[in-house]
């Protein structure tokens, strides 16, 4: 059978070496790319289906400013019922693509109180709370070590670009600590007094195993969370995925717009 890498190959002319990864209801930047070509997840072998409301499941590459990008508009998650293995399949693609730098979206809930809804936040560092790590299992040495380091998961490298890019849109970057739990239950409000009191500043359902398996390989991971809710608890009211959808669509064109200062520069 042919691999993923090898169909996505024969289909599209391109060697990016920066790549975006987009969550819930931020799939509007794949539309900047010119000259895109454009594969359904469910057309590539062994790929895993988005089946989350507001993830496009299809990856496009095309260029940006003259720049090879990998866009994938849509992810998938443990709470579809995908393994540690599957949900980072993508990553890995990415990475035999040539990709060495890459860039993750997300929809993530506000822990700390000093987010506004809407806000994106840099991703400074992350709690796995998910039960899991996709690198379990037999360990290919050629790939990566045994046991990587994730003292600089999140490249400081990275963020100090992101912030700069930031500051010239005058776009405010915040950065705080991921929390990753699987859901697809959102949290209960002691669950946030806990994840409050380990360090969390936000919490998700994705991103973590990805910049695991990113790390592993020797990639550069950038991760920059919207945050669409407050937290369970925080506000007086329940959360539904829609107002995370309206949020995502809300901060949109801000985040199209840092992204395509932000890649060329990376």
């Amino acid at each position: 059978m042919q691999s993923p890498t090898e169909y996505i190959r024969a289909r599209a002319n391109a060697t990016p070496r920066v790549a975006v990864v987009l969550g819930s209801g931020l799939g509007a930047f794949a539309d900047e790319l010119t000259g895109p070509t454009e594969i359904s997840y469910s057309d590539i072998p062994q790929w895993p289906a988005s089946t989350a409301i507001g993830h496009a499941g299809k990856l496009v590459l095309g260029k940006l400013d003259g720049l090879d990008v990998a866009v994938m508009a849509g992810r998938s998650h443990l709470y579809e019922g995908y393994t540690p293995s599957q949900v980072t399949m993508g990553v890995r693609v990415l990475h035999g693509l040539g990709v060495r730098t890459i860039v993750f979206t997300n929809a993530a809930g506000g822990i700390n109180q000093s987010y506004g809804q809407g806000a994106l936040v840099l991703i400074s560092d992350h709690i796995n709370l998910q039960g899991s790590n996709p690198l379990i299992g037999p360990n290919d040495d050629a790939l990566g070590p045994r046991f990587p380091d994730m003292s600089d998961a999140y490249s400081a490298e990275c963020r100090a670009i992101a912030q700069q890019a930031g500051r010239e849109l005058g776009i405010t970057l915040a950065e705080g600590v991921y929390a990753a739990v699987t859901g697809p239950s959102y949290e209960t409000p002691a669950e946030i007094r806990y994840m409050r009191t380990i360090g969390a500043d936000l919490v998700g359902m994705s991103t973590v195993p990805e910049v695991i398996v990113a790390n592993h390989l020797g990639m550069r991971a950038l991760a920059i969370s919207c945050v669409t809710n407050m937290a369970a608890g925080i506000l007086p009211q329940k959360i539904n995925h829609e107002e995370v959808l309206e949020t995502g669509r809300r901060v949109r064109d801000t985040l199209v717009r840092f992204l395509k200062a932000l890649l060329p520069r990376l």
